[in-house]
């Protein structure tokens, strides 16, 4: 069983950064953060492989938000910056136990993960 909890939304002017956490209990195969914009469907951010040797980042946020582990791997976090408006979302922690394949295709799908955090608000003001 697995168990995930976002903290560290809020709101901040366009060009600001803020700093996502998941605390993760149990053990993942990989965790990610996914977001879902008003009116939008939810769309993978970030995912990071067990153990952090991996990551993946979708373009639209690639170069701007890093996507980190603990030493524990206890905590992921998404350290988001240059933020802007159109980065506004409830974003979502979550975490998959099964052996998929690091595959993009897979890492983008919202099935693909099996346990899910509550969300956190994310707001970029212009």
């Amino acid at each position: 069983q697995v168990h995930l909890v976002e903290s560290g939304g809020g709101l901040v002017q366009a060009g600001g950064s803020l700093r996502l956490s998941c605390a993760v209990s149990g053990r993942t195969k990989f965790t990610a953060w996914f977001r879902q914009a008003p009116g939008k469907e939810r769309e993978v951010v970030a995912t990071i492989g067990e153990s952090g040797r991996a990551t993946y980042y979708t373009e639209a946020v690639r170069g701007r938000f890093t996507i980190s582990e603990d030493d524990a791997g206890n905590t992921v976090h998404l350290q988001m910056n240059s933020l802007e408006p159109q980065d506004t979302a409830v974003y979502y922690c979550a975490a998959s136990t099964n052996p998929v394949p690091w595959i993009s295709n897979l890492l983008r799908r919202a099935g693909t993960y099996n346990y899910w955090g509550q969300g956190t608000h994310v707001t970029v003001s212009s």
